[in-house]
């Protein structure tokens, strides 16, 4: 076997053992390492290398907002210029309380949203409190928006491979 295999092989038994999240531990690292029979040092060499190459997107939490103490989720959606809907999001993302903002193509003539953030509050007049400074900070650029709140909670996993 080669080096690429063997590196090919440990990637393959990282991704396996991270799918389902890092270990919460203080170095969740040094667990996977000793899990793998290998180093922290190239736990985390690896994961870099996938995250370069695009083979994983992200190392992020994925919070449960209902256990945090946010009931009240909205998706907030608005109507920007095209033109400016990279600039206007990268603000919206700045702010504390939105957890994600993207661009979303829009749907004409049903749809003319094209930029979209997530909001979370202990109820849905404090997420529309916080819709409201959105509001305020795109000014003239809002030609419309509306929120859409969560009815339930959807399972929030990616892709899974087998062990």
């Amino acid at each position: 076997m080669t080096a690429a295999d063997e590196m090919e092989q440990l990637d393959r038994r990282l991704i396996v053992a991270t799918q389902a999240g890092l270990p919460l531990v203080p170095q969740p690292y040094h667990a996977l390492a000793d899990q793998l029979g290998t180093t922290p040092a190239l736990v985390m060499a690896r994961l870099r290398a996938m995250l370069e190459r695009g083979t994983i997107r992200r190392i992020g939490a994925v919070p449960n907002h209902y256990a945090i103490g946010y009931t009240a989720n909205g998706m907030s959606v608005w109507d920007v210029p095209d033109e400016r809907v990279d600039e206007l999001g990268t603000r919206i993302g700045a702010l504390d309380f939105v957890t994600h903002a993207y661009h979303r193509p829009r749907a004409l003539p049903a749809w003319s949203y094209n930029l979209f953030a997530m909001v979370h509050g202990s109820s849905r007049e404090e997420v529309l409190t916080k819709v409201a400074q959105i509001r305020e900070l795109l000014g003239a650029d809002c030609r419309a928006s509306d929120v859409l709140f969560s009815t339930k909670i959807l399972k929030k996993t990616g892709l899974r491979i087998a062990g």
